[in-house]
């Protein structure tokens, strides 16, 4: 986008009109959002198209508004995106969680302000859906441990890594957007750390509010269960002569553990000789009983039994956690018509017929989805009824040619943990080429995903797995409308508009109103779109007050960051309200004074630092 200033037009008219309806859009939860996108796209491309313009000579063509599907801030989002992918995939961020757990009982307050910074840092670096991801379950383990309200917890760690996510140009995909469209209408183009200052000092006096304020604003709320499914992982439990199990028959075990001791097989002897597991057999010392169950259960059944629990040849501890690097999650679906319709998982022998372990089922009841509805052996499915389940990749695949059931999703293989430095260092030296301005962020982040690929640490079908739909159509479509709104003068009647509802104003209360506009925008629809339609005004409104641009534009973007006062505002407040069984309200009141705070700050700290 160039920087024209050119006279409001008819299309000005219906580019502004349309861009009011895509923020009502995007606010509405009536409408998905990649629908919404689509839409506002195909009828600016329309308006172009049917009705010709010509801005600066050239007409305006619907081709110059999908430009933004080429866009090298999208494409740097999406490769950032997949390279986070990898950082799940291996289970990098795992030993993080664990030195955590650990902490907790130690020093709980100061752990509580180590997670808060901790969630922070990671989030300037990586998207901070997978830092909340990895630190959810860690927190309600906390909670429930420790008797400390999960509600204490939650939402301050999340809103934590938004607030680190404002510290460098690829800490949120708004950001990237900021910094692309600023420098596409002529502004210097802001490094990875260039508004680091800013964002560290206002960002540190707003961990300082949520580790100290934040939970005392909070009401006590009981934490949900962890909304993920429960990962299933194939162990060996040894019998030795001191064991309770010695010399006892298994059907004794299985009566021992209430019937919730399901054995895989039995191995005995040097040779490795794998015994199928029949009822009456005697164990002996040596035994490996083959099992498969959850991290929990096994090790409770490590307890029942006696026995040593071990994964391969290394004993089950903090050091050497459960993996198993053949298991892969799927979500396959009973498709209408087959013979599973009406019967039970015991009935068919669904574990024995397709060697794969349920762990969950999502079930439609009148257009709404039950997720992680209960389900046991006599559980009826039905035509419709998903089914997350847990196996080799050889058995999904295998799953494939059926004719009863359709493999909707089988890209979640469990983390694994050997390639985990490689992805971590694939990681930073995207970040780093692009800090020191080796390469754009673009094509170092596009050179990494290339090395995960090649290095094994990804497939293909986790990248996929790591691209949203809405994600990449909110981008595009932003930047089209930003495009249409410069073109057509939009943006300058905007600025104008604001400069002269301000008149007599100081740049710097100015400079504070847009602040304080683009957080109560970003809190009611899409920051992307929030952030890409206020730069362009942003930088006009600069240079009619003869004023730098870049503490206005820094004001566009910390502004859509701070999005904490709606659940809906960002993915991961849903994460957190969901987890923590918060209320709308709940955000506001931890949220708003969050927002002033931060406003407050950087109403002050942009004039001082960029020579207002």
């Amino acid at each position: 986008m160039d920087a024209i200033v050119t006279e409001p037009s008819f299309h000005a008219y219906v580019v502004m009109a349309l861009v009011l309806l895509a923020l009502l859009l995007f606010a509405s939860e009536r409408v998905p959002l990649a629908t919404s996108s689509l839409l506002v796209l195909v009828v600016l491309s329309l308006l172009f198209e049917v009705f010709p313009y010509r801005g600066s000579g050239e007409q305006v063509r619907a081709s110059d508004l999908f430009l933004g599907f080429g866009h090298q801030a999208l494409v740097a989002v999406c490769c950032l995106m997949i390279a986070g992918q990898a950082l799940v995939r291996t289970g990098a961020l795992e030993p993080v969680g664990r030195q955590l757990a650990r902490r907790w009982s130690q020093n709980p307050k100061l752990t509580f302000l180590f997670t808060l910074v901790l969630g922070a840092i990671l989030s300037a670096f990586v998207n901070n859906t997978p830092v909340v991801i990895l630190l959810l379950p860690i927190l309600i383990s906390v909670s429930l441990k420790t008797g400390t309200p999960a509600s204490d917890l939650l939402m301050p760690i999340g809103l934590a890594t938004s607030i680190g996510g404002m510290a460098t140009s690829i800490g949120t995909s708004t950001n990237l957007l900021v910094v692309a469209v600023a420098a596409d209408l002529g502004m210097r183009r802001l490094g990875m750390f260039d508004f680091a200052v800013p964002a560290l000092i206002a960002g540190s006096a707003g961990i300082l509010y949520l580790w100290l304020i934040a939970p005392k604003l909070l009401p006590p709320r009981e934490a949900r269960l962890p909304t993920t499914s429960p990962r299933l992982f194939t162990a060996q439990l040894r019998i030795d002569e001191d064991s309770i199990s010695h010399e006892k028959h298994l059907s004794e075990l299985i009566e021992r553990c209430e019937g919730n001791l399901e054995v895989v097989h039995i191995v005995r002897g040097q040779n490795k000789n794998k015994l199928v597991a029949i009822p009456d057999m005697v164990l002996r010392d040596g035994d490996r009983i083959i099992v498969r169950s959850t991290p929990d259960r096994l090790k409770e059944l490590e307890t029942l039994l006696g026995a040593s629990l071990f994964s391969g040849d290394e004993p089950v501890d903090d050091e050497h956690p459960l993996q198993d690097a053949t298991q892969q999650i799927a979500e396959v679906v009973v498709v209408p018509g087959s013979t599973l319709d009406g019967r039970t998982l015991a009935n068919i022998r669904f574990r024995e017929r397709y060697h794969l372990m349920v762990l969950a089922m999502f079930r439609s009841n009148k257009g709404t989805i039950k997720q992680g509805t209960e389900h046991t052996e006599e559980t009826r499915l039905h035509s419709g009824d998903v089914l997350l389940v847990q196996g080799s990749i050889k058995n999904i695949n295998r799953l494939k040619s059926s004719r009863n059931l359709l493999v909707l999703d089988a890209k979640s293989a469990l983390p694994i943990s050997s390639r985990a430095p490689l992805a971590i260092l694939i990681m930073l030296a995207i970040i780093l080429t692009a800090a020191f301005g080796l390469l754009p962020i673009a094509v170092s982040s596009l050179c990494g995903v290339l090395l995960l690929l090649l290095s094994g640490c990804l497939k293909w079908y986790d990248t996929t797995r790591a691209l949203n739909a809405s994600v990449i159509l909110i981008i595009a479509t932003s930047l089209a409308m930003g495009t249409a709104m410069v073109e057509t003068g939009g943006a300058h009647m905007i600025a104008s508009a604001y400069v002269d509802l301000t008149t007599g104003a100081s740049p710097t209360l100015i400079l504070s109103g847009l602040l304080a506009l683009m957080a109560l925008l970003t809190n009611v629809v899409s920051n992307n779109a929030a952030a890409v339609i206020g730069t362009p005004i942003a930088i006009i409104i600069a240079q009619q007050l003869g004023q730098p641009p870049e503490p206005f534009v820094l004001a566009v973007l910390f502004g859509a960051n701070m999005s904490f006062a709606t659940p809906m505002a960002y993915q991961t407040n849903l994460l957190v309200m969901t987890a923590g069984n918060y209320r709308f309200n709940d955000f506001v009141r931890a949220g708003l004074p969050l927002i002033l705070l931060l406003w407050l700050l950087l109403t002050f700290l942009l004039p001082w630092l960029y020579g207002m």
